[in-house]
């Protein structure tokens, strides 16, 4: 794609519900801030609390949670009840994505006893946890010890339920894949009621392999035994600024961790982190980080940045300092390092709050960040809801590395968001064929960051309003998504389902691939139970009775026709 010039839009005539948007920042610091902190404080008591519990009464209350969600579904009459979820309201889960399926009445199993650290082994470098423990949390046990998560995703409130179910990512991934590639062992409740612990060699092999994106419609995920690695107290951050057109920041993206000889496996070659920000269609900052000890982070002439101080520049424009000083490096405190995008929601907190990077606001209220994303989407009302919807982006590409210069210029011509968040990660070849997959014969193409055994994917971020909509013109958002998930299935990319999507049921299972998860739901009775993954990501609102008949289609004929 060559021509880069953004197609010229009318303005766009402005009602009541953009002035509600420009002006919303007063209800948010007024209200919407004040609560975020009460109620975070809150959650931190809650956790503390756990923490103060030995790892043998934990594992008492989560087995005697699990009895009380087996009786629940035991209870369901198939008949009069309809089809399971969860009691979660609609607003908390973090994502722009309308949980409208929610809207409709279901049998509702309350799963919010789950919030436990089962246990961290350190012999096994294994975590055991609870579906609703968070990356705030999990860090804030582990990094003391010099353990961590292999991916450990950038925002405090992400849970590992979400990140296993969903999509999870972090500037690990080029090393050790998406969040749910670390996981060993998922102990789920059936829709009969049976408790199971699945892992790649046991007899629920297949089920631990179709549990990632699934959204929890093959059964009830209660724990979850996830990967630790050693790390060590800081992070040293090189920040390098490459300009030059779309193309150009692609490559030098690639060149920040893939060598071009191949060698991916080789760690003085390859960073342990990778994160890159496209700021404009010509500039660009590439971070690459590496642990590093106390007693290096502290030696004479080094730099140390405590990002996580509450009156600290936002994270992403302080990376971009570097297109105007040049390439500098600099050593973070590994926790405060892993949630640097917390505090103001990568570049949302921006929109959110129009002046929330100024120095004044950051010393006075900046301790006050985030806001709670649930309660943002809580009292944000119907208007404001389908405004965002039309008016803003919040979507993520996963598409080949090689590809990543085609994505940057199609965002640009169709969207013009700035900045573009960047972060590779492995997608692997694995035994089965699962939702997602890497390109057929990708092995012996010997592209840039492929290895034999996984072919390298990067995530392109696409957070904020689009250009049209800051300038004032006509935007059609939904058709904008549209010719969105068309790029991706012509390019065998993929989109996370947190997202809004505008996929129909056919073009859904042409980006996914629904062998293993058909027969998984058939084989353990998810079928009639749970809402199929497709139903529960559609944009709209939905009725049992529509979802009931798809069900029975499922069960009586093929699923859509895939290509």
């Amino acid at each position: 794609m060559s021509d880069l010039q953004a197609p010229l839009r009318p303005k766009r005539k402005k009602g009541l519900v953009d002035f509600l948007v420009q002006f919303r920042w007063i209800f948010v610091i007024f209200f919407v801030l004040p609560f975020s902190a009460l109620y975070y404080f809150l959650i931190y008591l809650g956790d503390v609390r756990s923490e103060m519990k030995s790892y043998k009464q934990r594992q008492k209350e989560h087995d005697e949670n699990v009895l009380k969600v087996v009786k629940r579904l035991k209870q369901r009459n198939p008949k009069k009840d309809g089809l399971v979820c969860t009691a979660r309201k609609p607003w908390i889960a973090v994502g722009m994505r309308n949980v409208d399926y929610k809207r409709a009445r279901h049998y509702e199993v309350d799963l919010s006893a789950f919030r436990n650290i089962l246990e961290i082994d350190k012999q096994r470098m294994i975590a055991r946890v609870e579906p609703l423990v968070n990356m705030g949390q999990i860090t804030r046990v582990t990094v003391p010890m010099n353990l961590s998560l292999a991916v450990v995703a950038e925002l405090d409130d992400l849970t590992v339920g979400g990140l296993i179910n969903g999509y999870g990512i972090e500037g690990s991934s080029h090393i050790y894949g998406l969040f749910s590639d670390t996981v060993v062992a998922y102990e789920i409740v059936l829709a009969d009621g049976r408790v199971v612990r699945a892992t790649k060699d046991n007899e629920y092999s297949d089920l631990f392999y179709a549990i990632p994106w699934s959204q929890g419609t093959l059964g009830f995920l209660v724990a979850a035994e996830i990967k630790l690695i050693p790390v060590k107290e800081y992070m040293r951050l090189t920040y390098t600024p490459v300009v030059g057109n779309l193309q150009d920041l692609a490559q030098g993206y690639m060149d920040s961790f893939a060598p071009r000889d191949g060698d991916q496996d080789n760690p003085e070659k390859v960073p342990d982190f990778v994160e890159g920000m496209v700021y404009s269609p010509t500039e660009g900052v590439f971070m690459t980080g590496r642990y590093a000890s106390k007693e290096e982070a502290k030696k004479k002439g080094n730099k140390i940045n405590n990002v996580g101080w509450w009156f600290k520049p936002w994270f992403y424009q302080h990376a971009q300092t570097a297109l105007k000083k040049g390439e500098f490096v600099e050593y973070i405190p590994t926790r405060e390092y892993y949630h640097r995008h917390t505090r103001c929601l990568y570049w949302e907190g921006k929109l959110i709050l129009p002046f929330g990077d100024q120095w004044w606001f950051r010393f006075l209220l900046g301790w006050l960040m985030p806001p709670k994303v649930s309660l943002l989407k809580a009292t944000q009302g119907e208007s404001i809801r389908n405004y965002y919807h039309e008016m803003h982006v919040i979507q993520d590409m996963l598409v080949p590395l090689y590809k990543v210069g085609d994505a940057l210029e199609w965002v640009h011509h169709e969207m013009e968001i700035y900045p573009i968040w960047l972060c590779p990660h492995r997608l692997f070849k694995l035994p089965v064929k699962t939702m997602v997959y890497p390109e057929p014969g990708f092995e012996q193409h010997h592209r840039q960051g492929d290895t034999p055994y996984a072919q390298m994917f990067t995530d392109v971020g696409v957070y904020y309003a689009p250009g049209p909509v800051l300038r004032g013109e006509v935007y059609d958002g939904a058709e904008a998504v549209r010719k969105l998930e068309q790029w991706l299935i012509k390019n065998r990319s993929f989109q996370p389902q947190y997202a809004v999507s505008e996929l129909n049921e056919k073009d859904f299972w042409r980006m996914f691939d629904a062998d293993l998860y058909e027969h998984v739901r058939r084989k353990y009775g998810a079928v009639g139970t749970f809402m199929s993954v497709y139903y529960k990501s559609k944009k709209g609102r939905k009725t049992e009775k529509e979802v009931q008949e798809a069900e029975q289609a499922h069960l009586e004929t093929a699923y859509a026709e895939a290509d």
